[in-house]
């Protein structure tokens, strides 16, 4: 069985969310480990299960007191400053991206254009194969549609 891309958003059945929570917590606590190790830093994540079952995992064997110090001492500004930018350039990376698959689109369309107006041009059998597909989808439509016409009278 092959892996699908899911779409992100909240799962309606309760059981798939159980399911997808057990999977993905492992996931995340891995990760949360990993760059607790990797890098030398303090972590602690706090995940609530669909039950509202509590998992706690703070990095480095480290107590959460500790971790949790550190961070009152840690001025306010800076920690919304820090989130605030965080989110500021995830919502700048998801435009960028977007953009980016904007323009791949725009310059494959435009391609598409250019090789229908000079076809000797193209060199690609796929394009080639395309182009035809697109001719035959016309040549069907036009059909149906002369069909149509003659039946009506």
């Amino acid at each position: 069985m092959g892996r699908r891309k899911l779409k992100i958003q909240r799962l309606e059945s309760i059981k798939a969310r159980q399911a997808t929570y057990s999977k993905r917590k492992t996931g995340i606590l891995k990760k949360a480990k990993e760059i607790s190790i990797l890098c030398d830093v303090d972590v602690a994540l706090l995940l609530f299960s669909p039950t509202d079952k509590p998992t706690l995992f703070v990095g480095q064997e480290k107590r959460l007191s500790d971790v949790l110090e550190r961070l009152s001492k840690s001025p306010y500004e800076e920690i919304e400053e820090s989130s605030s930018q965080n989110a500021s350039d995830n919502a700048q990376k998801a435009h960028e991206e977007q953009l980016r698959e904007l323009k791949e689109k725009l310059a494959e369309k435009s391609k598409i254009l250019r090789d229908w107006k000079d076809p000797s041009n193209v060199e690609d059998l796929a394009q080639i194969k395309l182009m035809e597909e697109h001719l035959i989808s016309s040549l069907n439509g036009i059909r149906n549609k002369k069909g149509n016409e003659g039946t009506e009278t």
